[in-house]
């Protein structure tokens, strides 16, 4: 057993790994260039919204107030009639990357921190590199990937969207396993 504080240097190195290869992907690489559409007539849309002056949340349209509304003869209409979606509404303003790159990292961290824990855990001092890949990268492939499939099942989100956030995961994965392979005590 290794304790997750002897593993600072590994969770450290990997996020910053993560963070610099999420870096390439997302600036660089044209992967998830078309992950979100333009609406057609996007001017008229926000134009229509913005009379409601709708406050920072998630959305969704048409929505029931309960699963007893969901059965309702006038919310079955207007989900029949459409559209239907889910949306999220942020402030208003440019966008601000600095606060998000500061998430992003720390949930690379915690990320790290679940890996450590797990390898940690199933492993003991001078484990082989395999061994140690087999736990950190599995458990970090788990922690960038798995949940990201709920977004296609309950909210619609295009399944190839999520796919390929789902192999970014896995290489993020993967670099973490590397990390803690070459780093482990």
């Amino acid at each position: 057993m290794v304790p997750v504080l002897s593993l600072v240097v590994p969770i450290l190195v990997a996020a910053v790994v993560v963070f610099i290869a999420s870096s390439i992907i997302h600036m660089l690489l044209p992967i998830h260039k078309g992950d979100l559409r333009k609406l057609p007539n996007e001017g008229e849309v926000m134009e229509a919204l913005r009379k409601f002056d709708l406050p920072p949340g998630d959305y969704a349209l048409p929505c029931a107030g309960s699963m007893h509304d969901m059965k309702s003869p006038e919310f079955l209409d207007k989900m029949n009639k459409g559209p239907v979606a889910f949306m999220t509404i942020s402030r208003p303003g440019p966008p601000s990357m600095g606060a998000a790159l500061a998430m992003w990292f720390v949930y690379s961290l915690i990320v790290g921190v679940f890996a450590a824990y797990v390898t940690g855990r199933a492993l003991g001092p001078g484990a082989h590199y395999l061994e140690v890949f087999r736990f950190a990268g599995t458990t970090a492939f788990i922690g960038y990937s798995l949940a990201l499939m709920q977004a296609s099942i309950w909210y619609k989100r295009r399944w190839m969207t999520t796919i390929k956030s789902m192999i970014d995961g896995l290489v993020y994965g993967l670099l973490t396993a590397g990390v803690f392979g070459w780093l482990w005590p």
